[in-house]
C-alpha cells in the first residue's frame, strides 16, 4: 500500500520494478515498449529473446539493465476489438500476472503504465478503470506501493466523462478567495475549540496573554475530549473492521497508521484525515467532525475539498474513483 496516480515518464521511476506494456514477441515496439527498450539498452532485448515470447493476459520478468528499476515486468494486454472478445478479462489478467511476479520477486514498489491504452486502442477511460480496480483488489492482500504512471495528457480529460456532475458541483460551491496560512490556523483553532466546547479568549491585537488567559487555555486543552487518534480508533471499532482494512481502504501506508495509533496527540495532514473519513464511510456531518479533530475544516475555497465533499455527499466512498477525479481536476490525491 498505497496506490499513487502520477504523471511521469515510467522509464525514470526509481522503483523495484516497472511494468512494460509489451507485445507477444517481447522484442520491443512503439510507445512505452519502445521507450523502455531504448533506455534499458541491448541487454534487455537479448534477455527477452531467450524468453520465447508471452501470451496475451500473461507476464514475464527480466532485469532492468540501464533503467533505475531493478526489474522490468513485461505484461501483454489485449488489442481492442470492440469489447466483445474478452478484452477486459485479458487486461485484468495482465495486471494480475504482473502483480504476482512483483510479489514473487520481493518487490515493494512497482510502477504500471496504462496497459493496452496506446497503440492497442483500449478506450482510455475503460483502461484506467480496469487498472485502478484490478490494482486495488490486489493491494488489499499485500503492502506493496504501486504507481500508476500517466504519460499522455489526454488521460486528464477522463474525469470529465466519468464524473460529469463534478464540474457543476465545483461551480456551485467554489468560493474565489485567497486562503493564507493565518486563515488556516484560525480555522484549525476554532475547530479545536469547538471540540473542547470551550471558547478561545481573544485579547487586543498584539497584547500578551495574561495568566488567567493561559490558565483558561490549559483548562480548555485538558478538556478537549477525544483526539483525532482516539476518535479514529473508536470509529474503526464501531464499524467492526480491522485496522488493516481501514488503512488499506484509506490508501494509507501501514507505517503511518502505526504512528497515528501509537501517538494519541498525532496530528495528520488534511488529506490523511479525509482519507480516513472516506475509509470509514462517514456521513458528511461525521466526516466534518473527524476533520475538526485534526484541526481542519472543509473549505469552499479549495477545489480539493469540494471534490471530496461531493463524493461523501453522494455516498461514493471508492477512494480510487475519488483520486481519479482529483487527478483529472489537477489536485493532489487522498492517502499515500
Amino acid at each position: 500500500m498505497p496506490l499513487h496516480i502520477v504523471r511521469n515518464d515510467i522509464t525514470t521511476m526509481k522503483v523495484d520494478a516497472i511494468v512494460n506494456a509489451a507485445n507477444e514477441s517481447l522484442l520491443g515496439g512503439g510507445g512505452v515498449d519502445g521507450a523502455i527498450h531504448r533506455v534499458a539498452g541491448p541487454g534487455l532485448l537479448k534477455e527477452c529473446k531467450a524468453l520465447g515470447g508471452c501470451k496475451t493476459g500473461q507476464a514475464k520478468i527480466t532485469k532492468g539493465y540501464c533503467l533505475p528499476a531493478r526489474y522490468v515486468i513485461h505484461a501483454v494486454g489485449p488489442v481492442w476489438r470492440g469489447g466483445s472478445y474478452g478484452e477486459r478479462d485479458l487486461l485484468v489478467s495482465a495486471y494480475q500476472a504482473a502483480m504476482a511476479l512483483a510479489l514473487e520477486n520481493g518487490c515493494e514498489t512497482l510502477a504500471f503504465p496504462l496497459i493496452s491504452a496506446g497503440a492497442y486502442g483500449y478506450p482510455l477511460e475503460q483502461a484506467l478503470k480496469v487498472a485502478v480496480d484490478t490494482i486495488w483488489d490486489a493491494l488489499l492482500g499485500c503492502d506493496m506501493t504501486v504507481y500508476l504512471v500517466i504519460f499522455e495528457p489526454a488521460v486528464c480529460t477522463i474525469g470529465y466523462k466519468l464524473f460529469p456532475d463534478i464540474s457543476a458541483y465545483i461551480d456551485d460551491h467554489y468560493v474565489e478567495e485567497h486562503i493564507d496560512m493565518e486563515v488556516e490556523r484560525h480555522r484549525g483553532a476554532m475547530a479545536l475549540a469547538a471540540a473542547s466546547m470551550q471558547p478561545i479568549k481573544q485579547g487586543p491585537a498584539g497584547a500578551l496573554p495574561c495568566e488567567a488567559d493561559l490558565q483558561s487555555l490549559e483548562d480548555a486543552l485538558d478538556q478537549m475530549g477525544e483526539s483525532f487518534s482516539q476518535m479514529l480508533l473508536r470509529k474503526i471499532d464501531e464499524r467492526g473492521i480491522t485496522d488493516a482494512q481501514c488503512y488499506k481502504k484509506a490508501n494509507i501506508d501501514r507505517k503511518l497508521f502505526s504512528k497515528i495509533r501509537s501517538d494519541v496527540h498525532y496530528r495528520p495532514s488534511k488529506s490523511t484525515a479525509m482519507a480516513f473519513a472516506i475509509a470509514l464511510e462517514l456521513p458528511l456531518a461525521e466526516a466534518r467532525e473527524l476533520l475538526g479533530k485534526a484541526g481542519f475544516a472543509f473549505s469552499g475555497a479549495s477545489k480539493f475539498d469540494i471534490i471530496v465533499e461531493y463524493f461523501i455527499a453522494h455516498q461514493n466512498y471508492n477512494i480510487f474513483e475519488i483520486n481519479e477525479a482529483l487527478f483529472t481536476f489537477g489536485q493532489g490525491l487522498l492517502g499515500g
